[in-house]
């Protein structure tokens, strides 16, 4: 078993490089450090690498070259079975497509990552299974969906559950791609108030995607990513730069 070390790092990127084609690099960064309990806003243009860099991040992609370290682990050094096998243990994950499993019940899809990862499960301490899942079911508004069939439900319903599936079991690290894009204003504030408090009661580390700048001062840190296309080559590269909240940061 993988386990984290006692790195004070969550995330640690040395001369990351990634392309989907050779010789085409679609992301470049020098160096990303990320402490452990931080709050992330990362945001860029469209094709600037965000969803790739979240992708790297959680270990579904691996990169073309340098060093992808997440709770002290190096990807590199790990096969596909051990990086899906850490993700499911320390990771909780908002997609941007939410990846549901249609032919089950909103309850089922919210105790995926229980059910298949018993270290999830030991961090519900003595809380049932019921228990938790109506607890991360009722701070989204969605404890009355969970009987209801992931085709039933609106998109904005399937986001939230989405979210509540990457929550529960207090994972150590939360990546969300996009995951307040389908809410009405209240349920984005409801949302943001589950996700800063679930992550600051586990001491989890949040790498948060968003296009929706407003929502910048309420993280420690943003993380913005920049094109760069180089005078000798078409590749499109990318690059991090790093600079603090705008103002009003989150009491």
């Amino acid at each position: 078993m993988t386990t984290p070390t006692s790195s004070a790092r969550a995330v640690d990127l040395s001369k990351l490089r990634f392309a989907y084609r050779a010789g085409q690099d679609v992301l470049a960064i020098d160096h990303l450090s990320i402490a452990r309990g931080e709050t992330v806003f990362l945001h860029g243009p469209s094709g600037s690498g965000k969803t790739t860099l979240l992708g790297l991040l959680a270990g579904v992609l691996r990169a073309t070259a340098g060093q992808v370290q997440v709770l002290g682990q190096d990807f590199s050094r790990m096969s596909n079975g051990e990086r899906d096998a850490f993700r499911a243990r320390h990771l909780g994950y908002v997609f941007q497509m939410f990846n549901l499993i249609p032919y089950l019940s909103v309850r089922e899809n919210i105790l995926l990552p229980i059910r298949l990862e018993p270290a999830r499960r030991a961090r519900l301490g003595a809380q049932t299974l019921d228990a938790a899942v109506r607890d991360v079911a009722s701070q989204l508004d969605i404890a009355r969906l969970l009987d209801t069939p992931i085709g039933e439900l609106s998109v904005g319903q399937q986001q939230r559950v989405a979210a509540a599936r990457a929550l529960i079991g207090s994972p150590e690290v939360v990546i969300a791609d996009e995951p307040t894009s389908a809410l009405d204003t209240d349920r984005r504030e409801q949302f943001l108030e589950l996700l800063f408090r679930s992550c600051e009661k586990a001491q989890a580390t949040l790498v948060f995607v968003s296009h929706d700048h407003t929502l910048m001062p309420l993280f420690s840190r943003i993380v913005e990513l920049g094109e760069i296309k180089p005078a000798a080559t078409t590749g499109r590269r990318t690059t991090a730069s790093f600079r603090s909240p705008p103002a009003d940061p989150r009491p």
